[in-house]
């Protein structure tokens, strides 16, 4: 525990001196790689999504690999293809950007239907499969995509089954006038690469560790009863239940704990309380309940109702 209270300690200093404020950004990007999920990022442009993730790869002494989503984009263009060798007179299998240790998705909407679901075999299998020869994707393996809710043209919503890849999804809003100020000193200062402060060693050792992190049996019945009751809203929270048309699989309990473990472990701690649950309850459910129409025409937010599921429901 000394050890990654020390590592985490020199990770978060590093980071600090590149990217200004986004707290909320920072602790979901190593709450996503400190449990080993995939983490959406949701902002205008603009807002150090890629910086931040950019920043952290360097910092951990991984690979990073940003793909620009387009959509025009091809599967192949991700997982890679097999490629025709004239000299040999045989062809040889070559894997796209996605071999990294760190993967940006920027605008993973732009992206196309078909392009999107060749991430799905890496992001749950960590492997691709190419020719009918399935190659594993290097350790640690994160993929970080962007997305940008206010433009709609020229963009593919992402699938559900796609969505609930993704451990957490954080929604990023504007840094703070003080925080502006910094960045624009900032700008005009830092040059050059990120200096590793940390080896992809030193990340799997932050993982195996947080599985050790210990749960007890109530908090795992507080999860289960959160994650059931969004799936019988209407009983739960009344008439602000019917915005919810399907509720959280149990992939989100799976999350909850997961990513609960990661947070106790950045906090310090060996073992999880209640509040790490609270403090993810957007982070895992946002983008795992699926609201009626009727929910958008009232401009109701999926925080509202997650909110309203976690105030009627007992703490242990």
């Amino acid at each position: 525990m000394a050890h990654a209270r020390q590592l985490v300690a020199r990770i978060a200093q590093a980071y600090q001196t590149r990217v200004v404020g986004q707290h909320g950004l920072w602790w979901s990007l190593m709450a996503g790689l400190v449990a080993d999920g995939h983490v959406l990022l949701e902002s205008v442009p603009g807002l150090a999504k890629t910086t931040a993730a950019r920043t952290l790869a360097g910092l951990c002494g991984g690979t990073f690999s940003r793909i620009q989503c387009t959509p025009d984009l091809l599967p192949s263009d991700i997982v890679g293809t097999e490629v025709f060798d004239a000299t040999h007179a045989k062809f040889h299998i070559e894997i796209g950007p996605i071999n990294a240790n760190f993967v940006l998705l920027d605008e993973v909407n732009r992206a196309n239907t078909k392009t999107q679901s060749a991430m799905l075999e890496a992001m749950q299998e960590r492997q691709v499969t190419i020719a009918g020869q399935i190659h594993p994707l290097p350790k640690p393996f994160i993929v970080f995509a962007t997305q940008n809710p206010i433009e709609q043209e020229g963009t593919y919503e992402l699938p559900e089954a796609q969505l609930d890849r993704f451990l957490l999804k954080e929604v990023i809003d504007y840094p703070s006038p003080a925080d502006e100020l910094v960045i624009m000193d900032q700008a005009e200062s830092i040059q050059g690469a990120v200096e590793a402060v940390a080896q992809p060693a030193d990340i799997a050792a932050l993982q195996q560790l947080s599985r050790r992190v210990h749960i007890d049996r109530a908090i795992k019945d507080y999860i289960v009863r959160l994650v059931c009751a969004t799936r019988d809203a209407r009983r739960v929270i009344g008439d602000l239940g019917r915005y919810i048309e399907y509720g959280s699989s149990p992939r989100a309990s799976l999350a909850f704990q997961w990513a609960g473990r990661a947070v106790a472990l950045l906090s310090g701690r060996d073992h999880m309380v209640p509040d790490d649950v609270k403090t993810l309850r957007h982070l895992v459910l946002r983008h795992r309940l699926i609201l009626t129409y009727e929910a958008i025409a009232d401009q109701i937010k999926p925080e509202t109702v997650i909110d309203a599921v976690f105030a009627a429901t007992k703490a242990p």
